[in-house]
């Protein structure tokens, strides 16, 4: 049977846990693919250690999988590094040009191809999300890993767009869970008004403690991922993340029926959410607006 490696930073019950596993599972079952009887998959997990990657992939890759998957960033520089033969679908939150793992969106060539959620209008929409719940916001700090070089193109965007709205923002930087009480106190002195959280695993593995710094710091944050509003959040905007799984999904099968990923364009997310939490909000003393409130997905009370 035809084997697929799964290949993340992560650990095995933090990727077991999320929906979007679940909804890249659920995609392959619908296509004809179940584990065990007709497809054999094979993880290999670095649990938050960058440093076992490289080990972890090359003994992936002599097993000679059909296809490997990459559902998160950080292990795909370390993919790249073993194969150059071996299909490899990632999804990532970045611009795979700018990573320098595709020729272009729509002609990938070599090897790569997947779901990017790159949307640099995003970024404006996000800076204009925080003005309507914080009318007198004149500076933003954008929380960011450094590790995480996928998220740069956010950060010019953002703060491209924060010029346009007549915006001041900074970077505030944090790249181990360890750092987050020090940056968030920083980020605060140095008078920030909102923070906007940008994406990485690390923030992910680590939300709950950063979702609570945050509150305690009673800043207005705003998230892509809908977890960190699940777990305390103020409000988070960005693409469908299971939409985008499932995609990747659909590619892993193009690729095992034949098809190669010099051949497939990658994607770009076509659904987005925007979740806000009402009870966060009220603990710090926001009062959502109904026009925010109506275009919402999702109102957690």
């Amino acid at each position: 049977m035809p084997v697929v490696g799964v290949v993340s930073i992560s650990d095995r019950e933090t990727i077991f846990q999320a929906t979007w596993h679940q909804a890249f599972l659920q995609r392959l079952s619908d296509l004809g693919w179940t584990p065990a009887r007709n497809i054999s998959i094979e993880y290999r997990f670095a649990d938050n250690d960058p440093n076992r990657l490289p080990a972890l992939v090359k003994d992936l890759v002599r097993l000679k999988p059909d296809a490997i998957y990459v559902p998160t960033r950080p292990a795909l520089p370390a993919v790249r590094e073993a194969t150059t033969t071996i299909p490899i679908v990632f999804v990532s939150f970045g611009d795979p040009i700018f990573e320098g793992w595709v020729s272009s969106l729509a002609k990938p060539g070599g090897n790569l191809t997947g779901v990017a959620g790159l949307s640099p209008e995003l970024a404006g929409k996000r800076l204009e999300l925080l003005r309507e719940l914080t009318p007198r916001l004149a500076k933003v700090a954008i929380l960011h890993n450094p590790t995480n070089r996928s998220e740069e193109v956010a950060i010019r965007a953002t703060e491209m767009a924060a010029q346009n709205l007549g915006l001041s923002v900074f970077v505030q930087l944090a790249s181990d869970s360890g750092e987050f009480e020090l940056a968030i106190s920083v980020l605060a002195r140095s008078g920030a008004e909102s923070i906007i959280v940008l994406p990485d695993p690390m923030f992910n593995a680590h939300r709950a403690k950063l979702v609570q710094l945050i509150g305690q710091s009673r800043l207005p944050a705003i998230y892509m991922e809908t977890g960190f509003v699940a777990a305390g959040g103020l409000i988070s905007y960005g693409p469908n993340f299971s939409d985008m799984f499932r995609k990747s999904a659909d590619y892993v099968d193009r690729i095992l029926r034949g098809a190669k990923p010099a051949d497939l364009p990658v994607q770009q997310p076509t659904k987005f959410e925007l979740i806000v939490n009402l009870k966060t909000a009220k603990t710090l003393g926001l009062t959502i607006p109904p026009t925010l409130l109506a275009r919402a997905d999702e109102v957690i009370e």
